[in-house]
């Protein structure tokens, strides 16, 4: 994708520090989610590394010691080691919002910084266990596809793409959510995680891909916001601009009716999304711009 389609924001912050400790707490709570969630039975053949017990033998020159089981080693009075049915490698896809509206934010970051640390939390939890990551940028006016590579490489492009940051104003794809939603159905195959990231405004006919993504794989849904979006400051007249669309509108922001309105539209836009969400089964995480995103991404996912 050019430069003349992405390019990152004036005001980007980034999303700060990102603490191992804190992602490996992460990881618990996000095989919970998988594990709940993800239909039919992820056990690959074979043994290795993993949580289920596959055989209990006689300990053999060359096993790692650290696989001695100490009850066994007790009972029999000769040293046993524990294999384990591995886990599955598994697939995770970022479905990320790049369009115009997440260049915005009144607080500590803009929307893109908090969409851009969810997305690498993911994808460093998603190369875990010899897993994969891909990658679907969806709201400008081109799709980008970065299909699921592993370990460093994986994680390599997924910053790449990341640091080009989000679509320049007027060049929003409406559409875009629905799009990249029916590309993942069409690319991942296997059962995996589908993590979208979006701030989920004026995105269309999404309901039906999402519905049939949450069929075969395990889907979670990370909403971006900024306090500023559920009311309007009473700070006079105002000219302000859609970045998605280039209109221009005036409004007087002492009117009290028109703050209310304004809140009660923006309500009205929540509870829809959310309540779509709720009727897919499709979990939802709301990260605020003015809060420590990943400890409310910790406390959300528990």
């Amino acid at each position: 994708m050019s430069d003349a389609v992405l390019t990152p924001p004036a005001a980007r912050q980034g999303p700060g520090p990102l603490p191992q400790p804190l992602i490996e707490a992460l990881d618990v709570a996000v095989s919970r989610l998988v594990a709940r969630t993800l239909p039919g039975d992820r056990r690959a053949a074979g043994v290795g590394l993993g949580t289920e017990l596959a055989q209990l033998r006689p300990y053999e020159i060359g096993d790692d010691v650290r696989h001695l089981d100490a009850a066994a080693t007790a009972r029999t009075g000769q040293p046993h080691v524990r294999l384990h049915v591995p886990e599955r490698a598994l697939a995770t896809w970022i479905v990320l919002d790049v369009s115009p509206s997440m260049a915005f934010g009144t607080a500590q970051r803009l929307k893109a910084d908090v969409a851009e640390g969810a997305a690498l939390v993911f994808g460093r939890l998603g190369v875990r266990r010899a897993g994969s990551v891909g990658l679907v940028q969806f709201g400008a006016a081109a799709t980008r596809v970065l299909r699921p590579r592993g370990s460093k490489p994986g994680m390599v492009a997924l910053r790449r793409a990341l640091a080009d940051g989000v679509a320049r104003d007027g060049r929003h794809d409406p559409h875009g959510l629905a799009g990249a939603l029916r590309m993942v159905v069409k690319l991942a195959r296997q059962p995996g995680l589908v993590v979208v990231v979006s701030d989920f405004r004026d995105q269309r006919e999404w309901e039906r891909p999402l519905g049939s993504l949450q069929v075969r794989h395990s889907v979670l849904a990370v909403e971006i916001a900024d306090p500023r979006e559920a009311e309007l400051p009473a700070v006079g007249r105002l000219a302000l601009i859609d970045p998605e669309t280039g209109a221009r509108v005036e409004v007087d922001t002492s009117s009290g009716r028109l703050r209310r309105r304004f809140a009660e539209l923006e309500r009205e836009r929540r509870d829809l999304v959310a309540g779509e969400l709720r009727r897919l089964r499709v979990r939802q995480v709301t990260l605020a711009t003015d809060q420590n995103w990943l400890l409310e991404l910790g406390r959300r996912l528990r």
